[in-house]
């Protein structure tokens, strides 16, 4: 696919628009005053592949917390800031690497240049966020409703309001959970702006209706070269969404690396606990930074064929199960060593 040509903006050492590689990003769930709690959440996170991670700062003490917690951990931190432009200055003069606000609701404009002018002093950032939730009362009665228009037209007189402080080091996010709506919302915004977009489907849910939403929502996106930065917001531990995260972007052909895992589904020939394998390779697998595709089959009959595709395979049976390479049978071992047999293979894998 082509990617949308955007401006490129630096947060940290990560950089983003311009055709660089989409980054995931994430966002804490613990007290941002608790500095240890929050960085031990970061650490997971960066483990699963978060490359960017947002930190509420709702507090004074969060805003100080900042400095300590980018000393323990090694990706950019964005500050998430609602209605008070003190914490946004104060995020920044304790090490945010980028600031996230609603210029219209911290304040007024006057509150806006002033956080716009430490940002610019320290070439810190902006990303202007706008929630369909959110929408302006004179915005909803103009396009009569919360519309993709309106979105759109509510982000960009924010973008404008930076602009006209002659600040242009922004990141654009607009957001709802209605999935069609975003959509639209992005498609709209992509044909009037060249700033890089922070894309997600808010609110989306649980871990099962939130994946469903952020696929279709991201993938629809996402397949038109637009975005440049994602996150899945789940109603969950945040290391799923970057699992989430990475597995849309692998599915689109935006991202290489990671096994991919594939498993056929049950059906009556099945002997083995296959659901529990399956869960079990997933997890192992993760650890492993190899570009293959690894099959779990539940049937030793058509195991081998179905699994043709896939780089390295297993398949269960009646007491023993197969190891696959290429579709073809290598191995009969017994069942309850069929994880350590795979175990084994991908430490020694050679492409």
């Amino acid at each position: 696919m082509t990617r949308q040509q955007t401006r490129v903006i630096t947060i940290g050492d990560k950089k983003i628009g311009g055709g660089n590689p989409i980054l995931i990003q994430s966002m804490t769930n613990t007290r941002t005053e608790d500095v240890a709690a929050t960085v031990a959440q970061i650490h997971k996170l960066e483990e699963a592949g978060c490359e960017i991670i947002r930190c509420t700062v709702p507090t004074l003490e969060a805003a100080k917390a900042l400095s300590e917690i980018k000393k323990q951990i090694s990706i950019p931190v964005v500050a998430d800031i609602h209605f008070d432009y003190k914490m946004a200055i104060a995020a920044m003069e304790n090490g945010a690497d980028k600031i996230r606000i609603n210029p219209g609701n911290i304040g007024g404009r006057d509150k806006v240049e002033a956080v716009v002018s430490v940002a610019k002093e320290r070439n810190i950032p902006i990303r202007v966020g706008v929630n369909s939730g959110s929408l302006e009362k004179e915005l909803v009665e103009k396009y009569h409703g919360v519309t993709a228009e309106g979105i759109v037209e509510s982000a960009l007189d924010k973008v404008h309001m930076i602009e006209e402080l002659d600040y242009h080091n922004l990141v654009i996010s607009i957001k709802s959970s209605d999935v069609m709506m975003c959509v639209k919302a992005h498609e709209l915004l992509a044909d009037k702006t060249d700033y890089p977009l922070h894309v997600g489907i808010t609110e989306s849910g649980t871990i099962i209706s939130g994946n469903i939403k952020s696929s279709i929502g991201l993938g629809l996106i996402l397949n038109q070269g637009i975005g440049d930065t994602i996150r899945v917001s789940l109603t969950g531990d945040p290391v799923e969404e970057i699992k989430s995260a990475k597995l849309i972007l692998r599915t689109l052909g935006l991202r290489k690396g990671g096994i991919e895992v594939v498993s056929c589904p049950t059906c009556g020939r099945t002997k083995i606990d296959l659901i529990g394998l399956a869960n079990q390779v997933e997890t192992m697998v993760a650890g492993y930074p190899l570009d293959i595709k690894v099959a779990v089959m539940g049937c030793a009959v058509n195991g081998p064929g179905e699994a043709k595709e896939a780089d390295i395979g297993i398949a269960g049976g009646i007491g023993e199960g197969l190891l696959i390479k290429k579709g073809e049978i290598v191995k009969k071992v017994p069942e309850n060593q069929l994880l350590s047999v795979l175990k084994e293979e991908l430490d020694n894998w050679q492409a």
